[in-house]
């Protein structure tokens, strides 16, 4: 992601939070161009911490996304500042998405997932309409109540369930745009590309440029990010890329070259930092994960082996 943005995004700093210390001493260590690293001693609170006790990594990950955006404005005094998943790739400058939201006089912008009509069918009202992606809070005081309230909201409760309505950090955003005028839903079809949607779109090279398609209008557009969600490596050189429909051309044209830089730079840091292979490999937890990877493995679904 952050070489993505380095060959799109003309202006940019990026922020990274290591959630553990490997993380912190390697991106320390490489001192990656235009990033701030910041370790979580830095900008836990007790509130967090507290938090903490009762959440998985990933559901902790999820309950600080509102607290690293509102950290990183106070203690930088930032303008604005958006929050990023990590496994986002960019094909184009993301600016153009936020520009989006200033011109129409709006402070907070949020992405839908725009969900195929059958991921849709499981997976809308459990997940909710929007993605915590791509969020972008300017630093005023009607963004910053809205980033505040979300910020309680997933200290107080932020699980991988669904529960009274709410899911994670994400269906806490189906209340802003009815609850808050200032909150602006991205419109550019190039934001937020994705397996859950994908399916909707087909894509052509024109020289070393990448247009996306939307099939059902035939409407051309500038992909600016893609979503690779799930993307787990399994074993040395396999992937699994998720129970998603990916139609093959998308398989070949995005998610090939992706994983093929992965290998990249994960062999780069296990010859230069001496990693064991469990390091990189992602081992599945759990009864039912255990039996959803030993499916996979027998029905070869969406599993990408790289030569």
């Amino acid at each position: 992601m952050h070489e993505s943005l380095l060959k799109h995004c003309l202006n940019f700093h990026l922020y990274i939070f290591a959630f553990d210390d490997v993380s912190f001493t390697i991106l320390k260590a490489i001192k990656p161009e235009k990033t701030t690293i910041v370790s979580l001693s830095e900008f836990e609170t007790k509130e967090l911490l507290e938090a903490k006790k009762s959440r998985t990594i990933a559901e902790y990950c999820w309950t600080c996304t509102p607290s690293t955006i509102s950290w990183l404005l106070k203690k930088y005094n930032l303008p604005h500042c958006t929050y990023l998943d990590a496994d986002l790739l960019f094909y184009s400058d993301p600016a153009v998405l936020v520009n989006e939201m200033i011109e129409h006089n709006k402070s907070v912008l949020i992405t839908e997932h725009h969900f195929s009509w059958l991921p849709r069918l499981y997976e809308e009202k459990r997940g909710g309409k929007f993605c915590v992606q791509f969020v972008t809070f300017n630093n005023e005081s009607e963004s910053l109540k809205v980033l505040e309230q979300w910020k309680s909201q997933c200290i107080e409760w932020c699980y991988s369930r669904y529960e009274d309505g709410k899911f994670g950090d994400q269906k806490y955003l189906e209340e802003w745009p009815s609850l808050y005028g200032n909150v602006y839903v991205l419109q550019h079809q190039g934001g937020g590309l994705a397996p859950w949607n994908i399916q909707q779109y087909r894509f052509e090279k024109i020289g070393n440029a990448l247009y996306g398609i939307v099939k059902k209008d035939k409407m051309k557009f500038i992909p600016v990010f893609y979503h690779y969600q799930y993307v787990k490596q399994i074993a040395l050189s396999v992937f699994d890329i998720g129970w998603y429909l990916i139609p093959r051309n998308v398989i070949r044209q995005l998610y090939l070259p992706y994983i093929k830089r992965i290998i990249e730079i994960e062999t780069t840091l296990r010859d230069t930092y001496n990693f064991k292979l469990k390091f990189i490999v992602m081992k599945p937890d759990g009864l039912k994960n255990l039996i959803k990877v030993f499916i996979k493995k027998i029905s070869g679904y969406n599993i990408l082996k790289i030569f």
